[in-house]
């Protein structure tokens, strides 16, 4: 099912009379991101398949990064709120079920647990993001 211009343009309508800061619409082969700045509503990614953008990502021996998710709605933290360093860093080996970061969801602090052995390829969302149930975290480069 495919969203004509009109239909995008009417969600991000109701979007803004919301205090919505941020949408996202996952449809085969699409993913359409959509964000409140002040009253205005932007189209992040202009509707790019998923698939095409993971290939840019695509490591040297051509393997696609596995992409780690929310799990819940919540706040996405890089560090612990008592410590200074980040759990992880662009380009550090993981192990699988290695702490990425933290989802803030009021005062719990869930961890964002490694899916697989990698070599961390991109911190999605920044810290202090606060992001939806399913949106992109972590891209790990499996070895």
């Amino acid at each position: 099912m495919k969203k004509a211009p009109h239909e995008l343009r009417e969600i991000a309508g109701w979007m803004a009379a919301t205090d919505i800061g941020f949408l996202e619409l996952r449809m085969p082969g699409v993913t359409v991101r959509l964000e409140r700045r002040g009253e205005e509503v932007v189209t992040l990614d202009h509707g790019q398949r998923a698939d095409a953008q993971a290939e840019g990502r695509a490591n040297p021996a051509g393997l696609r990064p596995d992409t780690v998710t929310a799990g819940s709605v919540g706040v996405f933290l890089h560090a612990h709120p008592g410590a200074t360093a980040p759990f992880v860093r662009t380009g550090i080996e993981v192990l699988a079920g290695q702490t990425l970061g933290l989802l803030r969801i009021g005062v719990l602090l869930l961890p964002v647990l490694a899916s697989r052995a990698g070599t961390v390829a991109a911190l999605r969302a920044g810290d202090g993001a606060t992001v939806g149930y399913g949106a992109p975290l972590v891209d790990l480069h499996p070895f």
